[in-house]
């Protein structure tokens, strides 16, 4: 299970932080069916395939802290192998509950700012943006909702095809490079986060011209997201993806860049909701 969920998250197959966050804690459960010799054995395996999945994304935040969490609940804590299992299954179960626990009040929190008959732009998929949606007209907003399609990958797709599904949200898809002409429409802009640090707001590609273009003509941005993904002194590490998710034809002398994630100064926005709460912007700010 490890190494299938190592694979799964390394391929974007899990689109969400959240989830690949939750899906990296679970995979350590592994651990508890196999057979050592000592204490010492297991908690190095656990260092082990702890690491191995930090190093699966090196730009998931809340993956990171969430196994991060667990190795510390473990290693050092037991006496014995039996009560290091123990310790490890419990953690996994904190951890994943922390993780959704954070995720489903950020999205409480956002939806309660969500105003009825406002219309919102969303960029990719956020699960926690779609969750505040879903909460906001649960309580009798009707909204109207832009998505960029989020190239090359299209995930914003996804999250067209869910919002559709609501019939209190009238949704509309734009490529990404007509983001200026939908945000003349828009009252808002609601975004997900991959994580803060550092001054610094990483989230999907896109995110960087989408902000700027939306400060220019004036529309303010929300940032939601748990607060396990605002984080100190954490070493973000971009991910440039296949270039054939750019062009499937090779073009010869030609070199293609396709980063996953954009750095956006984070003072560029001007609203951070976590599950705490708002945060004001300028405590995130490195200045």
């Amino acid at each position: 299970m490890i190494d299938e969920t190592v694979a799964e998250i390394r391929a974007m197959q899990t689109h969400s932080s959240s989830v690949a966050a939750v899906k990296a804690a679970e995979a350590l459960a592994d651990l508890i069916d196999r057979e050592y010799s000592s204490l010492e054995e297991f908690e190095r395996d656990l260092e082990h395939n702890a690491g191995v999945l930090r190093r699966s994304d090196t730009s998931h935040a809340a993956l990171h802290n969430a196994v991060r969490d667990v190795e510390r609940a473990v290693v050092g804590g037991a006496d014995s192998i039996p009560e290091a299992k123990h310790r490890l299954e419990t953690a996994i179960d904190d951890a994943v509950e922390a993780v959704r626990t954070g995720k489903r009040r950020a999205a409480e929190h956002a939806a309660a700012t969500i105003a009825d008959g406002e219309t919102i732009l969303t960029h990719d998929y956020s699960s926690t943006v779609l969750q505040a949606i879903e909460n906001a007209t649960a309580e009798g907003a009707h909204l109207s909702a832009y998505v960029t399609e989020a190239r090359p990958r299209y995930l914003g797709r996804k999250s067209a095809r869910e919002l559709s599904a609501n019939p209190r949200v009238d949704t509309t898809m734009v490529v990404d490079s007509a983001m200026g002409h939908a945000l003349r429409q828009c009252d808002r802009v609601l975004l997900g986060m991959t994580c803060i640090t550092d001054g610094t707001y990483y989230n999907r590609i896109g995110t960087f011209p989408l902000v700027t273009t939306a400060a220019e003509l004036g529309v303010p941005v929300t940032v939601v997201g748990s607060s396990a993904k605002l984080i100190e002194s954490f070493h973000f590490e971009n991910d440039f993806r296949d270039s054939v998710e750019v062009s499937r034809e090779p073009m010869a002398d030609v070199t293609i860049e396709n980063p996953a994630y954009d750095a956006t100064p984070v003072e560029a926005v001007d609203r951070v909701i976590t599950d705490e709460g708002d945060v004001p912007v300028d405590s995130l700010t490195t200045s």
